[in-house]
């Protein structure tokens, strides 16, 4: 009787209504479930689905082929970000100004020190460059931190990730990065359209800059981010490229390295036409450094008078200031292309 059976005299069995009732209904539940799963989900189940994936998650390979919102940074890691996050922290001077290019002033709740472009980055709450304190990071309580490849330590991601603060690394060696970091930020922050605007004029502006010198010789350019030692660009860096955009034959091209190091042997040798240095807040080669140039007579560029600034913070920068430099070293490589003359360093 344990299973509501009566066995009677005549040795057959009978079962209880309510267990009849109970077989009816899950054979009647199987067959709607066979139904269900042929037909997929239903309407009322997509809004269920939808608030699973709210919030900013990581590491979340299964979601990589099914979403538009997963990224792939440029250390080759994959982040998912379910939507436009509200609390954004930059880690570097250039991710600051895309931010704020793309509207997102009240997003942003921490950056640099050496932010200060624009003048409302100043007033935002402070963190370190390359080496940020953990702990006021994760003060900030950002949804996401966007920073400099030379931020990938493991160990350091390894904690963020831990706490689901999802990190996006970014570098630039090459214009084309500059652009794709501006349309990625865009997607992420769900300002695609003020990301394809801003581009569109960027290259609107360097078209029109590159034209000016397209039939004019090129010129020897050494850029010199740094004296003692000398530190130039190479190939694998944007300031590279852009010589080469603005009419001018960088003399580090053959290096191996994107910043390499050059021996007065090398400069010498390649005979730079004009010197150049970056001026301003944070990189600069100051003007007396600048002036110990002037003892290797035998360089073209120091015979000719041709050592000249250029702005650290339009150049230097891979954001949206970067065509300024363009057009700032178009006018130190070929004067004759503005009709407004470079400003040689004082001698």
């Amino acid at each position: 009787m344990a299973l509501g059976i009566f066995y009677l005299p005549a040795g057959r069995t009978i079962l209880h209504s309510w267990v009849v009732a109970a077989f009816v209904g899950l054979v009647a539940y199987a067959l709607l479930a066979c139904v269900a799963f042929a037909l997929g989900p239903s309407q009322d189940d997509q809004p269920v689905m939808k608030r699973r994936q709210q919030g900013i998650l990581t590491g979340m390979p299964f979601m990589a082929n099914i979403t538009p919102r997963t990224f792939i940074d440029d250390a080759g890691r994959k982040l998912y970000v379910a939507k436009a996050p509200t609390r954004v922290v930059s880690l570097a001077p250039s991710i600051t100004e895309m931010l704020f290019a793309l509207g997102l002033d009240e997003q942003i709740v921490g950056v640099t020190e050496f932010c200060d472009f624009p003048v409302a980055a100043k007033a935002k709450s402070k963190v370190g460059y390359t080496n940020p304190n953990l702990e006021s990071l994760v003060a900030l309580r950002p949804e996401l931190i966007v920073a400099p490849r030379e931020f990938h330590r493991a160990n350091v991601l390894a904690k963020l990730e831990e706490l689901k603060i999802p990190v996006l690394l970014l570098e630039a060696t090459s214009v084309e990065n500059i652009f794709s970091h501006i349309h990625t930020l865009g997607r992420i922050f769900d300002r695609s359209t003020e990301a394809h605007a801003m581009t569109a004029a960027m290259r609107s502006r360097m078209a029109e800059i590159i034209s000016r010198t397209e039939h004019l010789p090129r010129t020897r350019v050494l850029y010199v981010i740094n004296s003692r030692p000398l530190i130039t660009v190479g190939p694998g860096s944007y300031i590279h490229q852009m010589i080469g955009l603005a009419g001018g034959t960088n003399i580090a091209s053959g290096a191996e390295a994107p910043y390499p190091r050059l021996t007065m042997e090398t400069v010498l040798k390649e005979d730079p036409e004009v010197l150049i240095f970056p001026m301003g807040s944070v990189e600069t080669v100051p003007r007396r450094e600048q002036q110990e140039w002037r003892r290797w007579t035998t360089l073209t560029a120091v015979q000719q008078n041709r050592l000249r600034e250029v702005s650290a913070n339009a150049l230097n920068r891979p954001g949206p200031r970067v065509m300024d430099g363009l057009e700032e070293l178009v006018r130190v490589i070929h004067p004759e292309a503005f009709s407004s003359q470079a400003v040689p360093v004082q001698p």
